[in-house]
């Protein structure tokens, strides 16, 4: 009897198997993913981004997800990251470059201000002296570029810089120019022999400027954008990702960017090698 029912339960499994049930289905099972190495192309490095709420008020709800800290960059290494995008900013007079997203000090302990208008560690209410107060990352603090590159490099991933647009009006500002330019170009020809960097900027005149001071390191058609889910708080499902996942993945790109570092690593297996 015991031989009988052990036999039934075997059969039973087999039947699920054969008629493909899941359970807890990964993104790649769920998405269908296909089966064996035959022909499958090459998979691209995965840049590890980090969501900003898209819309009214977004800054009202924004988590403060970008892998501009420490443990944000361990967080995309630790999701098969082989890159991090993230975000430069210069404190008052381009004093110092520092890695942070937001125009002001949203997101951050103290009164809120632009990062342009308060200094790098002098002074009341000081960038250095600053925590992030909400989401995943609560309580790091605001690094500078060479911090930040430094921890990249020890973690074995490709450094990704965005000038932000924020930073025009002190890099075109003659009287502070030299020394806001040192700042962010000093850390990046420090550290290009011995780590990979790349930059652009959304800003048309700041990325003319980087053409000419670092014209090696251009992202150009790098990190190619593969999400089409727009952002939101709370995060959006990967799902609504993988018509666009799989349209871009069927061009063959070297590089990808996206939101979701580690459904899309696990939405990759079985469709490249």
């Amino acid at each position: 009897m015991t031989i009988t029912k052990t036999m039934a339960g075997l059969s039973a499994a087999a039947a699920v198997l054969a008629c493909g049930a899941v359970v807890n289905a990964s993104p790649a099972a769920a998405s269908g993913a296909p089966t064996g190495t035959a022909a499958l192309p090459k998979c691209p490095l995965v840049f590890g981004h980090g969501g900003y709420p898209e819309g009214a008020n977004g800054w009202a709800k924004d988590q403060v997800r970008q892998p501009n800290n420490l443990r944000g960059v361990d967080d995309q290494k630790a999701w098969g990251a082989n890159g991090v995008e993230a975000d430069v900013q210069l404190t008052k007079e381009g004093t110092k470059a520092v890695m942070w997203h937001n125009t002001t000090t949203n997101g951050l302990t103290g009164g809120q201000q632009k990062i342009t208008d308060i200094w790098w560690a002098y002074g009341a209410g000081n960038l250095n002296s600053r925590r992030i107060n909400r989401g995943p990352y609560k309580g790091e603090g605001v690094y500078s570029l060479r911090q930040w590159l430094d921890h990249v490099r020890s973690r074995g991933l490709i450094a990704l810089l965005e000038i932000k647009p924020e930073t025009k009006s002190i890099l075109s500002d003659s009287r502070y120019a030299a020394q806001a330019w040192k700042e962010i170009s000093d850390p990046i020809k420090e550290r290009q022999g011995s780590q990979r960097i790349m930059v652009y900027s959304t800003d048309s005149w700041i990325q003319g400027e980087l053409a000419k001071r670092h014209p090696a390191l251009l992202k150009g058609a790098a990190a190619r954008w593969t999400d089409s889910v727009r952002w939101n708080e709370p995060a959006p499902s990967w799902s609504g990702n993988a018509s666009q996942w799989k349209a871009v993945l069927d061009q063959a790109p070297q590089s990808v960017m996206t939101n979701y570092t580690k459904e899309y690593r696990a939405w990759l297996r079985g469709r490249c090698q």
